[in-house]
């Protein structure tokens, strides 16, 4: 019932106490460092609803992307100012995506089991990366999650198996090119 409310808080961060307490975090935020592991989720109900459970052999990393386009160099050779594609270049992926192997890159020994957004301003957006331990007796003993033990699943956020990866290589809607059906 809880989770309720702090979702309904989240979904409307400008209407709620989210706005006053992200006022306080972000600044504090922008200081640490770019992958920053944290104690606990800042969005518990989000947390929940994609697997997290307060138990050992998760862990939860809140980390920062750069928003904006692509920043490229403009050529000094001779070049018609059109094809030196330095302006309208975004990436193939989500910030979101970006976020989630940053986060996998730096933890070798775990696998990311999902992420969720947490808050954006000018310059960065944030995200928290749920983290799962594969080697840990608990989770190796979890019947719910002990699926991420497996070696199959090794990797799985650099070949598009989270939620986010899914969203971004358009498995989200069924059939394919799925229309809506009136």
């Amino acid at each position: 019932m809880m989770y309720k409310y702090i979702r309904d808080a989240w979904k409307n961060p400008d209407n709620s106490y989210v706005r006053e307490l992200m006022w306080e975090r972000a600044p504090v935020w922008r200081r640490q460092r770019v992958i920053q592991r944290i104690d606990r989720p800042t969005r518990i109900d989000r947390a929940r609803s994609l697997g997290y459970k307060a138990k050992k052999g998760y862990i939860v990393v809140r980390t920062r992307v750069r928003r904006g386009g692509r920043r490229k160099s403009r050529f000094t050779a001779g070049r018609k100012p059109k094809r030196m594609g330095v302006n309208k270049i975004s990436p193939g992926k989500s910030r979101q995506r970006i976020a989630e192997e940053r986060v996998a890159r730096k933890y070798p020994n775990l696998e990311v089991l999902n992420s969720y957004w947490v808050w954006a301003d000018g310059k960065y957006k944030f995200f928290e990366v749920i983290l799962v331990d594969p080697q840990s007796p608990s989770i190796k003993r979890d019947p719910k999650i002990n699926w991420i033990c497996e070696n199959q699943h090794k990797g799985r956020v650099f070949r598009g198996l989270t939620s986010a990866g899914k969203k971004g290589r358009g498995l989200r809607n069924k059939g394919k090119g799925a229309e809506k059906v009136r």
